[in-house]
């Protein structure tokens, strides 16, 4: 088993052990103890590891740890500071678009990348967007209205 591969996870330098097929979301949640990711379906259907690999969404139960060695790996957590984000986690809770919370990281994760892309997304762009994110709670009417507001306050 190789050891210490050098990821950058929000901002920082941390080191984690690979072996096997060892995923992103393996490596974030069990050695990192980064825990926005959720482990929801594992098998990249449901969205709730989404986090930005170089500014993208993609799927941490479906990425190989070792194919992210030198690129930025950002959760919720390493966005906290980020103008988009802050915009988006307000209008969230405004909006309702939080109920149980588990989709939430990479429901925001999505947006927030759609955001930075198109600063003043329509519905159809926020739907298509968010179409790879599962929420078993909202009904999707408050995420979208929430990702709409958030896009409004960071255009003011």
């Amino acid at each position: 088993m190789a050891e210490g591969l050098a990821l950058i996870v929000n901002g920082k330098i941390a080191r984690v052990a690979v072996g096997g097929a060892k995923t992103l979301l393996s490596a974030l949640r069990d050695d990192l103890r980064v825990l926005s990711p959720k482990r929801g379906c594992n098998q990249g259907v449901c969205g709730s590891c989404t986090v930005l690999i170089d500014g993208e969404p993609r799927r941490a139960c479906l990425t190989l740890v070792e194919r992210c060695e030198g690129v930025d790996v950002r959760t919720v957590e390493g966005l906290a500071n980020d103008k988009f984000m802050q915009a988006l986690q307000r209008a969230f809770v405004v909006s309702g678009g939080v109920q149980c919370g588990f989709c939430t990281p990479g429901v925001l994760a999505s947006a927030r990348a759609l955001l930075a892309e198109t600063p003043a997304p329509d519905e159809g762009e926020v739907k298509a967007a968010l179409s790879g994110n599962l929420c078993r709670c909202t009904g999707y009417r408050t995420i979208v209205e929430a990702v709409l507001a958030a896009a409004k306050e960071v255009s003011l």
